[in-house]
């Protein structure tokens, strides 16, 4: 008896040293990318495939906003525990700010978001993203934040990140669920998850005459090798599928 369970253990060992290097997960490929830390506004040189993406903020708003509202601004400042990642401290470091009002208590609700030329402009992830991270400061309101997420089937997903029921600064992680389609095998339409922007919501009894919010150090851990593939270059070949042209090229006409 002890001698068979010794050969299985044996071969069980045997099985889990033989397995193939492209069987096991690269720790290498996970990496940490800051969408905005807010310090230069609109020159974020946020690198996606070939190209860099630069964009601004915008807030909208549900239909009860009082006039002139909402209110956006950079303003000088950092969470106490990002002071410590700077070589300069707090010199420099720059915050997203929003104010807003509301004429009514009610379902009252303002997002956030990226924008590129005056329209909205949604940010694709790297990779497979795992979770988001960011910094919020809270006014100690009874409001609720959500993240939207984009799917890469073009499914608008709203991820619950908690209350904003505190005071200062917060650092505040929210996991990717796996049921969220990151990648698409279609070759029209959007390759990757995308990130939307924020949305933030008044609790039904809660005071809306004057909310405060600041957002800081925006960023999200993916494992950036996770759909790379040999050959994955190719998936951006011109054809030339304009009419009149087949996109062959002879060896006759190769030059």
């Amino acid at each position: 008896m002890k001698r068979g369970l010794k050969v299985f253990i044996g071969l069980a060992c045997f099985c889990l040293i033989g397995l193939p290097v492209f069987a096991q997960p690269s720790s290498k490929s996970i990496e940490t990318f800051v969408l905005d830390n807010f310090d230069t506004p609109g020159a974020q040189d946020y690198a996606y495939g070939s190209k860099s993406y630069n964009w601004d903020w915008a807030v909208n708003s549900s239909r009860f906003v009082a006039e002139g509202y909402p209110k956006t601004g950079y303003y000088d400042g950092i969470p106490n525990s990002l002071k410590q990642l700077r070589r300069d401290g707090e010199e420099g470091a720059k915050v997203f700010g929003v104010k807003t009002a509301f004429n009514r208590k009610g379902d009252n609700w303002f997002e956030v978001y990226p924008t590129v030329d005056g329209k909205p402009f949604e940010i694709p992830f790297v990779g497979t993203v795992s979770q988001m991270d960011f910094w919020i400061w809270g006014a100690n309101y009874n409001y609720y934040l959500e993240i939207m997420v984009r799917d890469a089937y073009g499914r608008v997903n709203v991820l619950q990140a908690g209350t904003l029921a505190f005071n200062g600064w917060r650092n505040i992680v929210v996991n990717i669920p796996g049921w969220i389609s990151q990648h698409s095998h279609l070759r029209s339409g959007p390759e990757n998850m995308t990130f939307v922007g924020f949305r933030i919501r008044s609790d039904a009894a809660e005071y809306v005459d004057n909310y405060v919010i600041f957002f800081d150090q925006i960023k999200y851990t993916s494992n950036s090798l996770s759909y790379i593939y040999d050959g994955y270059e190719l998936r951006e070949v011109d054809f030339g599928d304009g009419e009149g042209d087949d996109g062959v090229q002879s060896v006759g006409d190769a030059k």
